[in-house]
């Protein structure tokens, strides 16, 4: 079984009860939230990674205001070759505040939309789990960083 290990980076940036959201297609191909951010490059930091893929997915530039959490997923999947894949996240959640940019939309990333999303709205949109994790960990404020009963 092959593993595979992807540390990731995302940011929680709400401002007038809204929420910064991107969206970016499952698996199947179905729109989905996401929270903005992303997989870290070799010998980056991770704050520079949330800083560099907000920018990319959203068009604004960010000040990161804190560490909400560190978020942790472990999980056996098929690729597309049907191989059991053993695949660990470990997913670093900040806080951050616009500081700069405009809106826009990613081109030929991994999203095709940004937008302000109402908070009492997310329960309904159709978004990833950690959508839920890093709204917990926002309103939680964790000291150790780390929710429990966390769903996968």
């Amino acid at each position: 079984m092959r593993e595979k290990l992807r540390v990731a980076a995302y940011a929680v940036c709400v401002r007038d009860g809204q929420i910064l959201l991107a969206r970016s297609p499952a698996q199947d191909g179905t729109p989905e939230w996401v929270m903005p951010g992303g997989g870290m490059e070799h010998g980056e930091d991770p704050y520079d990674t949330v800083r560099r893929e907000v920018e990319e997915e959203t068009g604004y530039r960010i000040e990161v205001t804190g560490l909400l959490g560190v978020d942790s997923s472990h999980r056996v999947f098929r690729d597309g070759f049907g191989r059991p894949v053993d695949h660990h996240g470990v997913r670093f959640v900040y806080e951050g505040r616009i500081t700069g940019g405009e809106l826009r939309n990613e081109v030929g990333g991994s999203t095709d939309l940004a937008a302000w999303q109402n908070l009492d709205a997310v329960p309904g949109l159709v978004r990833i789990g950690l959508v839920d994790t890093a709204l917990r960990l926002w309103r939680e404020r964790p000291a150790g960083g780390r929710l429990n009963g966390v769903p996968e």
